[in-house]
């Protein structure tokens, strides 16, 4: 079954941070209606986090000569960061996008990017 990265990208990651409980509250209980919406059109979660801040991200890059460069913070510099992600399966992309509909009242960006198997 296909597998795909369900990505919540948010240009101010302190809301989190700042969030009150009801308000962490309704947002599981949104990813958990998009959990029941999946497996309703035959996908599911398999897995997936919250991220702590960018900055405590390191991040690595290749240096002139292959070697690894490590610089603390995100690899991208700007507002917006990746928070959280789910791993899920479904064999139609189309129920998947659907199914993720409902995430958009607590995340205000969803990227869905299908994952390259190995």
């Amino acid at each position: 079954m296909p597998q795909y990265a369900v990505m919540f990208p948010a240009d101010n990651e302190a809301e989190w941070g700042a969030a009150s409980e009801a308000e962490r509250q309704v947002t599981f209980d949104t990813d958990y209606e998009f959990g029941q919406r999946l497996a309703a059109r035959g996908g599911a979660v398999t897995g997936g986090a919250g991220l702590q801040d960018s900055r405590h991200a390191r991040t690595l890059t290749r240096g002139p000569r292959s070697e690894a460069v490590v610089a603390d913070g995100p690899w991208r510099e700007g507002d917006e960061q990746l928070t959280g992600f789910f791993l899920v399966t479904c064999d139609d992309y189309e129920a998947l996008v659907e199914a993720a509909e409902v995430l958009v009242r607590v995340h205000p960006v969803v990227e869905i990017r299908p994952v390259t198997e190995f």
